[in-house]
């Protein structure tokens, strides 16, 4: 007698939803959120079963009581008086998302040279819910991932950027988002940036926070950028050991469109960076660089899924992690080539040193391939600084410290000079080396003011 052994299906887990109030939101919003509810509660929150949080324990990290941010609360203050970007050189248009709120200098989109509007979400969908319908949760809504819907279960407000029709951008924009409280919160800000067709422009998002309390902050952002059109986003991460930071980009390209995404995550007790990409039309090119720096008992993720959807795309992604003292990484991407995606060229690296035997990296990059005129490439290296070489820059006189910081800052600087922003391209490589040597517990070029 042969007894099968049933399995019960697993319980989409669904507890975060009891610290949760109702979805607040009203029109689109409203049935945005409405959908993304029911979808979660398919999904729940993802568990390590999860093959994309195998490594990342999300659900552990959301059991903490934080309190959810509903409304912007009230502001008597100017931002520039608690914080300001202290990089002399840099010439950006710049704007901030407190709270999961975008912080308004006026109540209405602000036009820039060429007819570029940026403003809040809730803003743009006051004022020209044209430029917003035909392109908000479009993408998003075909994820299965629980976290991004639960983002857009309940996220109100963020940033928006419409780029038209040949618009040129004069400077980039600067998109600073912050934290301020004296409790223990969750922030769940949702940003879309909509770029026309044979456009050019350029996004630097900051993320700090403003609270030594242990945060959370569960954001997406979406990006539609057109035909024959060019964007470059720079990301840098310098947060504290309390911060939770989980991010979602979802990138929909379309015909002969390029794209450049360059993540510098310096400091974080918990980040988890997701990064889909759908190449749609015909020719489009997409790069994405990262670079995280780890030690004590941090923990930095980044998962990316690159979706080959139309022939003659490109893709390559170049990511490196330097690990010290306990801490933990990992990287997992896919590239799908779907049929019919003929001339498809996918490069995939993702390459790690641990400074010390008790760090730990997990990798596992992956090709699904499905048409068969392509060219596809993936590696990943996990392992410390080559004692070869080390040996040749001590025999010529350089003393053991300076030649690992040598070693380490070369290994690095791959990733770094990718930033087209020269000025922040400066500034970051001062503030790796200087994250390398143990100086940086946090952003010192920025004035923050940790006031409650």
């Amino acid at each position: 007698m042969i007894v099968v052994e049933k399995k019960m299906p697993v319980r989409p887990d669904l507890s975060v939803l009891e610290r949760f109030p109702a979805p607040q939101g009203e029109g689109l919003l409203g049935r945005i959120q409405a959908r993304a509810m029911e979808q979660f509660r398919k999904l729940g929150v993802p568990g390590t079963k999860d093959e994309r949080y195998k490594y990342s324990p999300v659900a552990k990290v959301l059991q903490r009581g934080y309190r959810p941010v509903t409304d912007p609360g009230h502001r008597d203050f100017r931002l520039e008086e608690i914080f300001r970007c202290d990089i002399p050189t840099l010439n950006t248009w710049v704007y901030a998302v407190l709270n999961g709120f975008f912080f308004e200098k006026e109540d209405h989109l602000q036009e820039l040279p060429g007819g570029v509007l940026a403003g809040g979400l809730q803003q743009a969908l006051r004022e020209r819910p044209d430029l917003v319908e035909p392109y908000l949760d479009k993408y998003p809504a075909e994820s299965r991932d629980g976290l991004a819907a639960l983002n857009r279960s309940f996220a109100l407000d963020g940033f928006f950027l419409y780029v038209p029709d040949g618009a040129v951008m004069e400077k980039p924009v600067q998109v600073v988002n912050l934290i301020r409280g004296d409790e223990e919160v969750v922030v769940q800000p949702r940003s879309l940036i909509v770029v026309g067709s044979n456009a050019r422009g350029s996004l630097l998002i900051c993320d700090h926070a403003l609270t030594e309390k242990e945060v959370l902050s569960n954001a997406l952002k979406e990006f539609y950028i057109g035909e024959n059109s060019s964007f470059e986003i720079t990301r840098l991460q310098n947060e504290h050991n309390s911060m939770t930071d989980i991010t979602h980009f979802f990138i929909q390209q379309e015909r002969s469109s390029r794209v450049k995404i360059n993540t510098t995550s310096l400091h974080g007790g918990f980040i988890r960076n997701n990064l889909d990409v759908k190449l749609a039309g015909e020719g489009a090119e997409n790069y994405a660089y990262g670079l995280f720096l780890t030690d004590g008992q941090q923990h930095m993720d980044h998962s990316l899924f690159i979706d080959h959807a139309a022939p003659q795309c490109t893709s390559m992604q170049t990511y490196k992690g330097i690990l010290d003292d306990e801490s933990t990484g990992a990287f997992e991407g896919r590239i799908l080539v779907e049929p019919g995606a003929q001339q498809t060229q996918a490069y995939q690296s993702n390459k790690n040193i641990l400074v010390r035997d008790t760090a730990r990296m997990n990798t596992k990059p992956q090709l699904e391939i499905y048409a068969d005129d392509v060219k596809c490439t993936h590696g990943a290296t996990v392992g410390q600084l080559d004692e070869e070489a080390l040996f040749y820059l001590r025999s010529r006189g350089i003393p053991e410290y300076e030649a690992r910081m040598l070693m380490m800052y070369a290994f690095a600087h791959e990733v770094i000079r990718e930033i087209s922003i020269e000025p922040l391209r400066d500034r970051i490589r001062e503030l790796v080396d200087r994250r390398l040597r143990g100086e940086l517990p946090r952003c010192h070029t920025c004035l923050v003011d940790y006031v409650k």
